[in-house]
């Protein structure tokens, strides 16, 4: 099979196609032939820093969907020729991947592969976002950073249909047209800390009520000067720029600061089943849309990882093997 392999840390360039032996799976896990994998900003973190696992070479991508072709011994729930997506897993920038079956989600029939692979990393976390991590009420209003992306977009309809008001922050007015397809009730074109002004002035100088915030350290020191009392501001950024260090005596108006992991929002299966059942509820109940931007064959992912690290692209970027 093909696989997308880094063999050494660096730019794009790193990520080059291999031939790989075909896996076979061991007691409890399953073969999956991929039809569709995810690109997020986080690959281009392990390309250039490392997998979380710390191996060398890996390949890359953590998302997907696809069939199941082959069984390991003890594996009941799955049967081959079975759709299933799968959500932080290593080795998706392929043909194939091996998974614990136990990871594995089962894809219904109306829920397409491409679908299924644009809602696992971004729709979750966006879930994660704006029901636990800030649990968006009524009348709330909210600054949403690269609203045109696809986290962004997939924000933005989740706050809107909790019934919140989104001030998006995107970087050129072709993007804002993008936010305000998804639902952005107001758009801010800036760069840096230039938002901060404009977003003042929106609230009529109280402040918002939630920043989601993935813009690294320069927009989470603006980011805090447009919260009002008791705000909250939501922090992503840690693959885009360097983590923030604050003082706490250094945050005004006595808001408060998250950064949510990823992994608190689905600890069990029944929580990644639930959470992912809830969003394909939302996709046939057109509440929410996958906002697929761009599509790359498997061999383009250096391209992908180009484009998408310009902030030239807006909503999600899809590999196909």
């Amino acid at each position: 099979m093909q696989a997308i392999v880094v063999e050494e840390l660096g730019g794009p360039d790193q990520l080059r196609i291999a031939e790989q032996p075909t896996p076979e799976p061991g007691p409890g896990q399953i073969r999956v032939d991929i039809a569709v994998a995810g690109v997020n900003f986080m690959d281009t973190g392990a390309r250039r820093l490392g997998a979380a696992t710390g191996d060398l070479p890996f390949v890359p991508g953590v998302e997907g969907a696809g069939r199941v072709s082959a069984l390991g011994e003890g594996v009941t729930e799955f049967a081959v020729g079975d759709r299933v997506a799968w959500v932080y897993a290593y080795g998706s920038y392929a043909q194939q991947i091996l998974l614990p079956a136990a990871d594995a989600l089962p894809v219904p029939d109306d829920i397409s592969d491409e679908v299924a692979a644009s809602l696992m990393m971004q729709g979750i976390t966006a879930h994660h976002f704006v029901t636990e991590a800030a649990d968006i009420q009524p009348g709330q209003i909210t600054v949403v950073h690269a609203a045109a992306g696809g986290l962004g977009q997939k924000l933005t309809q989740l706050i809107k249909a909790r019934g919140g008001t989104v001030i998006g922050i995107v970087s050129s007015e072709r993007k804002s047209e993008t936010a305000r397809r998804s639902g952005a009730d107001y758009t801010v074109v800036s760069t840096a800390d230039a938002f901060v002004e404009p977003v003042v002035e929106l609230t009529g100088g109280e402040g918002v009520d939630v920043v989601f915030d993935g813009g690294g350290e320069t927009t989470f020191r603006a980011s805090m000067k447009v919260l009002r009392r008791h705000g909250l501001l939501l922090y992503y950024g840690a693959v885009i720029g360097a983590v923030p260090v604050v003082n706490m005596r250094e945050l005004p108006h006595s808001i408060k600061v998250s950064y949510p992991v990823f992994r608190d929002h689905i600890p069990t299966r029944e929580a990644l089943l639930r959470h992912s059942a809830e969003l394909f509820d939302l996709i046939r109940q057109n509440v929410l849309s996958p906002g697929i931007g761009r599509r790359y064959p498997l061999k383009d992912a250096a391209q992908a990882h180009i484009d998408i690290e310009s902030r030239a692209t807006s909503g999600k970027l899809l590999l196909f093997p």
